[in-house]
């Protein structure tokens, strides 16, 4: 009997977004508000802001931290932002919030979408803030095996469908289900108002200005990212405009261009076989113009090549992200390699003139050679 391989089904992200200590959520017991009832039990605050299932952490290991500070009576606010993840782990939550029953309020701060939409509609009231957006698809995979297995697989994907289905009939009952599932296909971005008409969310709130975990670049995965959650999350990183003590930066590119302008980055470094060096790119150009992209990525090529040239290929990165030209990459890696001790050939001299011998480049001993010698040597001085 074959085994077959287990798999996750999950949003589009090719990899987990930076969050704060390794952690895709944050649990805790919030101080009471300032003039609240003394008999009123301080909510329990929980923020997914960033891949849930990223870094490692499983749903299981949030409902254990979440049921060690829960003392059964206590509010609990669970605040969304987040680009999805793995599904199974997304009903796991959604399960989680449902159990607490009505003493659960789940929050969209920015973007619940993919895994994330299914977690929040577990909640027993949800609340948008106005430009929120709550994003509905379908399950994704990546597959691989025989015809047998890919099946299974065709089969998995299937079911997991009915799953999400499910899970937000159970948040909005009276939701047309032929629409739902239409909306689900075709990838839909909901607004507030529009979760709100659905039956998704039961109240919006005011907007907020959250420093989001993530970026307008990230959304690029997506088909139908709506320009005004790009606008939103550009806006996030800009500096404010009434702070006089902010010195004026350089305007900020079109989200629309800096989405392309990530996603160029992406395919050149898979191209090349640099796909480590996305993020430092993506940090050095800051996705200001195609040119400053396109110069960046030759740097990056002719810096790559010469770390690994000087077998030093991990500083690759560092030397990307701080912008260095190829030169004074080539001088930090002659003073690496002089410092450890490894031996170099570099030719100083000027080329020679048309009139003048051509000089003898010294060259290093082949220690191979010389191991060679030294054998032959000793074998012929062994002879009777």
């Amino acid at each position: 009997m074959k085994q077959l391989m287990p798999f996750r089904i999950m949003n589009k992200a090719p990899s987990a977004p930076k969050v704060e200590d390794q952690h895709w959520y944050k649990i805790t017991a919030a101080v009471k508000a300032e003039g609240a009832d003394e008999a009123d039990p301080a909510p329990i605050e929980v923020y997914v802001y960033g891949e849930i299932g990223g870094w490692g952490i499983s749903a299981n290991q949030f409902i254990q931290d979440l049921k060690a500070v829960d003392d059964g009576v206590s509010p609990v606010v669970v605040a969304f932002n987040t680009n999805g993840g793995d599904l199974f782990e997304g009903l796991a939550i959604h399960n989680a919030l449902n159990r607490l029953g009505e003493r659960c309020t789940g929050r969209v701060d920015a973007l619940a979408a993919s895994a994330g939409s299914v977690a929040v509609c577990g909640a027993h009231r949800v609340v948008m803030a106005s430009n929120a957006i709550l994003m509905i698809h379908n399950p994704y995979t990546w597959a691989g095996g025989d015809a047998e297995e890919l099946r299974r697989v065709a089969d998995v994907l299937d079911q997991a469908f009915e799953v999400i289905i499910a899970a937000y009939k159970a948040k909005a009952p009276g939701i047309d289900e032929t629409e739902l599932r239409r909306m689900v296909n075709d990838e839909t971005w909901l607004t507030a108002q529009e979760a709100l008409e659905l039956g998704l969310a039961d109240e919006i709130g005011n907007g907020l200005q959250v420093r989001a975990c993530l970026e307008g670049t990230a959304m690029a995965r997506y088909r139908k990212t709506p320009q005004a959650l790009l606008d939103q999350l550009a806006s996030n990183s800009q500096p404010p405009v009434d702070d006089p003590a902010t010195p004026p930066g350089p305007p900020a590119p079109d989200p629309a261009d800096a989405t392309a302008l990530a996603l160029m980055i992406t395919q050149a470094c898979a191209k090349a076989g640099i796909g480590n060096l996305v993020e430092p790119l993506i940090a050095s150009t800051k996705l200001t113009s195609p040119a400053t992209v396109q110069a960046a990525l030759k740097r990056a090529k002719d810096v790559h090549g010469l770390c690994v040239a000087a077998r030093l290929p991990e500083l690759t990165a560092d030397f990307v992200t701080a912008g260095l030209e190829p030169d004074a990459v080539r001088a930090r890696l002659f003073e690496k390699v002089v410092g450890s001790g490894k031996g170099i050939e570099i030719d100083n001299s000027l080329p020679p003139a048309d009139d003048e011998p051509e000089k003898v480049k010294a060259q290093l001993p082949n220690p191979s050679s010389i191991w060679a010698a030294r054998r032959q040597a000793a074998n012929i001085g062994a002879r009777p």
